[in-house]
């Protein structure tokens, strides 16, 4: 009896990202962060992506406690506010084939 094993590892995609300047300024990169995610493309795997390439960044998109996102921070999808949305949503295909980018936008606030 010969056993055959899937050795097919999980599709990754190209995720483009725009940071706000703060956070690019942390992570100490210019323009667009292009990142290498596994499928399925959530929130939460391209956070955890660009965490893992960039450590200045753990904790100031999420909490460390909670992995919720920080309150003055959006999050963008063709440009449908995803802010609100599970961590754990399939984001929009056009942004896990690259075409279109998540944007990570600081809230302004004041009086």
């Amino acid at each position: 009896m010969t056993e055959s094993f899937n050795t097919e590892r999980p599709k990754a995609a190209t995720v483009r990202l725009m940071l706000p300047y703060h956070l690019r300024n942390l992570a100490r990169v210019e323009g667009d962060v292009r990142l290498k995610v596994c499928a399925p493309v959530t929130l939460r795997a391209v956070l955890d992506a660009l965490e893992a390439r960039y450590p200045t960044l753990r904790g100031a998109i999420r909490d460390h406690d909670t992995g919720k996102r920080r309150p003055f921070l959006r999050f963008f999808a063709c440009e449908e506010d995803w802010s609100h949305e599970s961590m754990d949503v399939e984001l929009p295909e056009a942004v896990a084939a690259g075409r279109e980018p998540l944007l990570i936008l600081g809230a302004i606030a004041g009086g």
